[in-house]
């Protein structure tokens, strides 16, 4: 039970007194004898003794027309439909008579009349003590005096789609009745004075459930909207009572005679007598005691606080309509209770009593202010804590208006080092909400090193990423740069940041074996780059790993943890050439990287052949033991195909490797080369074995060596012998050209050539003569010739 002594008052409505514009701005005037009333639609309905229903307008303008012909008693207008259902009487006696009317449309100028039954299903008389109408149209519920509830189901604007039943019957008369639609079902909420009873109308039975034996006067029940769960409200002097369709709610202690109960927007609005009341008997009487006041208050359950309270005399009712209530009374005038927008009930709070924001907070959401203006009095109220002194409630309030207020604000309340945990609660909560920049990481972070709170720090940065987010790269600098080497590192290899994994691995840690490791399980892409970058700085500290996994990358990589991506099963190999220069103070594992790749890819690129090829001359000059080996070793690469003839030539004579320049000299049929290389080396047996076995290919090979030997002031009458042998039997030079060539050496005597003369003469001398005795041949069988055709002819 809530006891409302100690609720707060304000005054959240401004009272007004409704003015008729037409009129000079006088009061105005409500028709004479209000005998029922209600209001929807855009209109409030009255009903006057007189049975003429009025429909008072926005602008004050009144029309009317006549509905029984002697009284209404009842009016209900239904808030989603232009269906308003009356009952009044059209003759003397306890007849009442139900009437459903549309007012959208006419007959002859009036409502159109769609319905009219009586209200008393039997013969019984009896008074309507109540009536209420299901928006969904499909239920009307009457109480009457003598304790029973009729209930129509069906269509209610029609005689024919609908029937009638007695729900309920009873000694005590029915005070008070509600629909409750939740989802699709149906209860009807019944009050009379002694009890409230609920009936669930979507069973077929229409079972009943007794809820409470305190009942309530006429007209003090109402039912809440939905945002408080259609709540059944059953005001009794002493309490007032919340009832769902099961069981009773809540209590709250509202002391007084209750006259009136109404639900609107989240208020509850109570009417009571400032005298005591006479006993709950006289159910019926709304006569009042011209020295008695009325006292109307308007009350914020959910806030738990008094929004109005003010007293009128003799109040009929209290209606809402157009956002606003408008109080009847009964010497004719009408007033307006304005409701004051939400800033100006938050000001009115903070102006009546000190510190009033848990209040203020809840007024304003049950108000629906918007998140800007929530979150401004969660900054008052963070302001007020913080000057306080309460600098953890403070934060709390402050971390509210995330979203909305410009974090630096709270930021630099909370620098000093004396506050770094609260600082370090606001700032997590930016990060949980996504809201976090590179600074608010960096100064987190730096809040936790600060702490020494290991433990936080790890929660932290091992949190999955649906809790917090912030910039992983600018949190593993800050945690490098603080000496958390392996909370960076944690970072680092869980958001797959592998720069920064390896950087820190290598120089900071020295882990050469472990990034090695790391580099070994990435995709292909990555395992290439971070090769080219710290292959190097590997290969310097952890030459056979590095070499082991080169061989990998420029072949089959598959990384070697299966968790890591796999993409780099499409990929590939790298470029192995790429890599030689990480070997570069590595020669042993260059040259068993490039014969693996040989042996694997024989087709190479040419920049591993020739790498490889200059290892291995290296290696055959500076190598005596196995020369031979390595000169085969060296030759075999020259015989691949996949060397590059310029470039091995090169190779070869830097290293002065003589037989590889001959087999490339011989490759390239630069068979004057191979004569020149073995002049230059004044090696003249290899200069004549050469045109003996290129002089074919090339003849001018023998007029060189001739030539080249000519030149030559040593003793080389046998080689010149060998020469013109050769040149006289292939009559390769002319005789004086030969002569004239020799005649450069001091040491070529006549002897020389004096075998090479006389074989050159005694050779011209026999072709002359076979040509001579050709030429006598061809002359004699001419004439032989010529005297077969003058023989012929002179036949």
């Amino acid at each position: 039970m809530a006891a409302f002594l100690q609720w707060r008052r304000f005054v959240f409505f401004d009272k007004e007194t409704v003015k008729d514009a037409g009129d000079n701005g006088k009061n105005f005037v409500l028709p004479v004898g209000i005998s029922a009333c209600d209001s929807g639609r855009g209109h409030i309905v009255l009903g006057d003794i007189l049975s003429v229903i009025w429909f008072l307008t926005r602008s004050l303008q009144l029309s009317s027309f006549q509905a029984y012909k002697l009284r209404v008693t009842h009016l209900y207008q239904l808030k989603q439909h232009s269906i308003l259902v009356t009952v009044g009487q059209d003759e003397q006696g306890i007849n009442p008579l139900v009437k459903v009317w549309n007012p959208d449309k006419r007959d002859s100028g009036n409502p159109l009349c769609t319905r009219i039954f009586p209200a008393i299903p039997g013969n019984k008389p009896t008074e309507v003590s109540c009536l209420s109408v299901h928006e969904n149209l499909n239920f009307m519920a009457i109480g009457f005096t003598d304790g029973s509830v009729v209930l129509t189901k069906g269509d209610i604007t029609r005689d024919r789609h609908s029937k009638t039943l007695t729900l309920h019957e009873g000694t005590c008369p029915i005070t008070g009745l509600a629909f409750r639609q939740q989802s699709k079902v149906t209860h009807l909420f019944v009050a009379t004075l002694e009890k409230v009873h609920c009936y669930t109308l979507s069973v077929k039975e229409y079972p009943k459930l007794e809820l409470d034996t305190h009942g309530c006067a006429l007209r003090c029940s109402a039912l809440t909207d939905p945002s408080q769960d259609s709540q059944f409200i059953v005001a009794g002097d002493e309490c007032v009572y919340l009832y769902q369709p099961d069981e009773r709610g809540p209590c709250f202690a509202f002391d007084g005679h209750k006259l009136l109960a109404h639900w609107h927007r989240g208020y509850l609005l109570l009417l009571t007598r400032d005298t005591k009341s006479p006993n709950k008997s006289e159910f019926g009487s709304r006569e009042t005691s011209p020295s008695e006041k009325q006292i109307l208050t308007i009350y914020d359950l959910d806030n738990k606080f008094i929004a109005y309270s003010a007293s009128f005399d003799d109040i009929i009712d209290v209606l809402a309509e157009w956002g606003s209530f408008y109080i009847l009374t009964r010497d004719g005038k009408m007033f307006v209770l304005q409701e004051k927008d939400t800033q100006t009930k938050l000001e009115v709070s903070f102006r009546s009593q000190k510190n009033l924001f848990v209040m203020a907070i809840n007024l304003a959401k049950s108000q629906h202010l918007d998140s800007d203006g929530l979150s401004e009095i969660f900054r008052q109220y963070g302001d007020h804590l913080y000057v306080k002194g309460d600098h953890d409630g403070a934060i709390q309030q402050y971390i509210r208006t995330i979203r909305k207020l410009e974090p630096s604000y709270v930021i630099r309340k909370f620098l000093d080092a004396q506050r770094i945990h609260n600082l370090t609660a606001y700032l997590q909560a930016l990060h949980r909400q996504s809201l976090a920049n590179a600074d608010h990481t960096t100064l987190l972070l730096n809040c936790y090193t600060k702490l020494k709170d290991s433990s936080k720090l790890e929660e932290f940065i091992k949190s999955s990423e649906s809790e917090v987010h912030f910039d992983v790269e600018i949190a593993i600098k800050v945690l490098r740069q603080a000496g958390y080497h392996s909370h960076a590192v944690f970072l680092a290899e869980r958001h797959q940041h592998h720069k920064w994994y390896l950087k820190i691995q290598l120089e900071d840690l020295k882990n050469y074996q472990e990034a090695l490791r790391y580099i070994g399980r990435l995709p292909f892409d990555q395992a290439e780059s971070n090769m080219k970058r710290y292959g190097k700085t590997l290969m310097h500290h952890v030459p056979d790993g590095t070499t082991l996994l080169l061989k990998g990358l420029c072949t089959d990589y598959q990384p070697s943890r299966d968790a890591m991506e796999r993409e780099s099963l499409d990929r590939g190999p790298a470029n192995s050439e790429e890599f030689i220069s990480v070997f570069a103070n590595n020669p042993r594992e260059l040259r068993a990287f490039l014969e693996h790749m040989i042996e694997v890819e024989p087709f190479s690129s040419q920049g591993v052949y020739d790498t490889l090829l200059e290892l291995r001359l290296q290696d055959w000059a500076h190598e005596q033991d196995s020369e031979k080996v390595l000169q085969g070793a060296a030759l075999s690469l020259l015989r691949s195909d996949n060397t590059v003839f310029d470039k091995a030539l090169v190779l070869c004579q830097m290293h002065n490797f003589k037989e590889g320049v001959l087999y490339l000299y011989e490759k390239g049929k630069l068979y004057q080369q191979i004569m020149h290389y073995h002049m230059q080396n004044e090696e003249y047996g290899k200069v004549v074995e050469a045109c003996k076995r290129y002089g074919d290919q090339e003849v001018c090979l023998w007029e060189q060596a001739l030539g080249y030997f000519a030149r030559k002031e040593e003793d080389c009458k046998a080689y010149i012998s060998q020469v013109l042998e050769h040149i006289d039997q292939n009559n390769l030079m002319p005789p004086l050209l030969v002569v004239q060539t020799l005649a450069h050496n001091s040491t070529a005597t006549l002897s020389v050539i004096k075998d090479y003369l006389i074989n050159k003469l005694q050779r011209e001398s026999q072709q002359i003569e076979d040509d001579e005795r050709k030429i006598r041949q061809y002359r004699e069988e001419t004439a032989h010739l010529r005297a077969e055709i003058q023989e012929l002819r002179s036949r």
